[in-house]
């Protein structure tokens, strides 16, 4: 398939620049995934499509302030440094700009608070950055570092707690599973109440989020791999709820592609963990995920072709021009999508 065919007309002011006040005040807009047929709604209706017996999939990743500012120690160029995952003895990160950091620069952040030696220069401005410091990293970075919000947001974020889940509690990610925004306490607390089953996944968001795809031809793109755990009382419940004919509803594409991972690689959900490069694109056989609550994502982005995926690339495209028409808010601080 070509890259074109998941290409749509956005206009910028529909990219949510800031989160709303409420989290569930969102618009959700609900997609027939068989028929496409459509319905407007807000997210404080979400459980209107969940079931007693359901589960409900949570990514509980947690986003690292993992954007710092520093300078290079023998010159003192300025440098911005994204921390992406932790490999070997350090850390692989995205340096800009790439080409003033090369094997042994040292790269000083907060009058030497945090120190990162250059490992291994890789392409795409990817190093492998050795990380010297006292104490603990994830208190160092919240002295020092900004949340990595991606680069279509230019408004200054207030609070960093608007771009975390409620319910992030595993340190790792380079950016937030933006579906999950939607959810306050209270609506988690309704959904149970329902007797719909909340579990929780882990998958830190890494580099993928923050490349295009650049193939012209889809099956040509490569996913940067991003690190997953699932537990066995996890695994449990989901394969209890499959054995019982109940859904499996996936909170983000992030939830998706671990579940999806783990039921493709063992053929059913079980205690795992490691890294995912899948890519999820249409003609892609789902066999975890029966319904997929989503944000809307960039056009011609990996993500859209996921979603494509789970429906229809028709379906999709228009639900997306319906969105558009509609002006609904688009990308991470925006409004949602149920496919059902």
């Amino acid at each position: 398939m070509k890259l074109d065919e998941f290409d749509f007309h956005l206009p910028e002011n529909l990219i949510a620049q800031t989160p709303l006040k409420e989290r569930t005040n969102s618009r959700l807009l609900a997609v027939n995934k068989q028929t496409g047929e459509l319905s407007d709604k807000h997210f404080y209706d979400v459980a209107d499509y969940f079931e007693a017996g359901d589960v409900l999939v949570l990514n509980d990743t947690k986003v690292l302030p993992a954007r710092l500012f520093g300078i290079k120690e023998d010159t003192g160029a300025k440098i911005e440094m994204l921390l992406l995952k932790p490999i070997d003895t350090g850390y692989e990160v995205l340096i800009r700009p790439s080409k003033k950091v090369s094997p042994g620069t040292k790269v000083v952040f907060g009058e030497g608070k945090l120190q990162a030696v250059c490992i291994e220069k890789f392409d795409e401005g990817i190093h492998h950055m050795e990380l010297i410091y006292d104490g603990i990293l994830e208190n160092v970075l919240d002295e020092l570092g900004e949340m990595p919000l991606p680069p279509y947001i230019k408004e200054k974020l207030d609070d960093k707690d608007r771009y975390q889940t409620v319910f992030a509690r595993e340190s790792g990610s380079a950016a937030a599973p933006t579906a999950g925004l939607h959810f306050t306490e209270t609506l988690l607390a309704e959904i149970k109440n329902k007797g719909v089953d909340i579990v929780y996944i882990t998958l830190h968001v890494g580099l993928g989020t923050f490349r295009p795809v650049a193939a012209e031809t889809i099956e040509d793109h490569k996913m940067h791999s991003e690190f997953y755990t699932m537990t066995a009382e996890a695994a449990d419940m989901l394969n209890q709820a499959k054995a019982d004919g109940k859904k499996i509803i996936s909170v983000g594409t992030t939830s998706t592609r671990t579940l999806e991972t783990i039921i493709h690689d063992h053929g059913e959900f079980k205690a795992a963990s490691g890294f995912t490069d899948i890519f999820i694109y249409p003609g892609f056989e789902y066999k975890a995920v029966d319904v997929l609550i989503t944000n809307f994502h960039l056009p011609k982005s990996s993500l859209v072709m996921l979603v494509s995926a789970f429906s229809s690339r028709e379906n999709i495209l228009n639900a997306y021009a319906h969105a558009v028409e509609s002006k609904y808010r688009f990308f991470s601080f925006g409004d949602a999508m149920i496919l059902y």
